[in-house]
């Protein structure tokens, strides 16, 4: 069996170059279908980034690896970043995206565990931080260093599920368990603030009991330094507040709302040509 499970340690440069490769990644891959959860997954692909290319002990050649850290998209209509962030990472050539969205195809809008990487089926959100707390305590009593990582929208907290785990992950101690919050302001029926306010986010989990740390999502400098610290707490879970901008940088995609986009070939031109100054794209009927 593979043992090459260090960190990768990237730099933040080389973290920022490759949320840049994730992105333009992302606009293809949508674009071959013409709609998808795109403006979410452009506002995450830099905790992505973070996660996968500076923080995550894994071997893309032996997915399954038992000492490999955990991640879990809780968020899992969020996949197409994912799914991007893990060809990157080499678990699978980028080519076999085309099929992202078709029928048949184990790329699915909703991420599963069809996909080499993907560690949980979360088609219902709010469940990925219970796996969470599971996967924490599995470590703690298998006496492994394995850690655990969940991505949770801000929508999610909605869910009482969410707390119950938040309260049990305190309860047990569980700083082997580290939670991003993904707060882009947005859930399926409009903006959080005018569906279900969430109020102060970091408060909520402090009160909890969890060491918290609150970053802007887009700045890869203090997402690694927060993945560092709640590395180095002890006795306590962390979670990581990252407050993040959908369609992040597109101009004429930032800030915007829809739950679930739209995007025909010549806004992807237009992005991608936004992004780097080149607009070279496939789109496939």
């Amino acid at each position: 069996m593979s043992d090459r499970l260090g960190r990768p340690v990237a730099d933040a440069d080389e973290v920022r170059t490759q949320a840049d490769h994730v992105r333009r990644h992302v606009l293809r891959t949508v674009a071959r279908v013409g709609e998808g959860y795109l403006l979410q997954a452009l506002g995450a692909v830099d905790i992505f980034a973070a996660l996968y290319f500076s923080e995550l002990r894994l071997d893309p050649e032996v997915p399954a690896h038992p000492d490999r850290d955990r991640c879990l998209l809780s968020t899992a209509h969020n996949s197409v970043a994912l799914y991007v962030t893990l060809a990157a990472r080499g678990h699978f050539p980028i080519e076999d995206l085309a099929s992202y969205g078709r029928d048949g195809s184990a790329f699915e809008i909703i991420s599963s565990e069809h996909v080499a990487g993907v560690e949980g089926t979360f088609g219902s959100l709010g469940q990925g931080l219970s796996v969470g707390v599971g996967l924490g305590l599995s470590a703690r009593l298998r006496e492994r260093a394995w850690r655990t990582y969940v991505i949770l929208g801000d929508g999610e907290m909605q869910e009482g599920q969410t707390w119950e785990a938040a309260m049990a992950a305190a309860a047990f101690q569980l700083d082997n368990l580290c939670l991003i919050v993904d707060v882009n302001g947005m859930q399926v029926e409009g903006p959080t603030n005018d569906v279900l306010p969430m109020g102060e986010i970091a408060a909520k989990w402090r009160a909890f009991g969890w060491a918290v740390h609150e970053v802007d999502g887009h700045d890869v400098d203090g997402l690694l330094r927060a993945l560092q610290a709640a590395r180095e707490t002890t006795g306590r879970p962390s979670a990581i507040i990252a407050a993040t901008r959908p369609g992040h940088p597109i101009s004429f995609l930032l800030g915007r709302m829809d739950h679930y986009a739209k995007l025909n070939a010549e806004q992807a031109e237009m992005a991608l040509a936004e992004l780097d100054g080149t607009a070279v794209l496939e789109v496939s009927s």
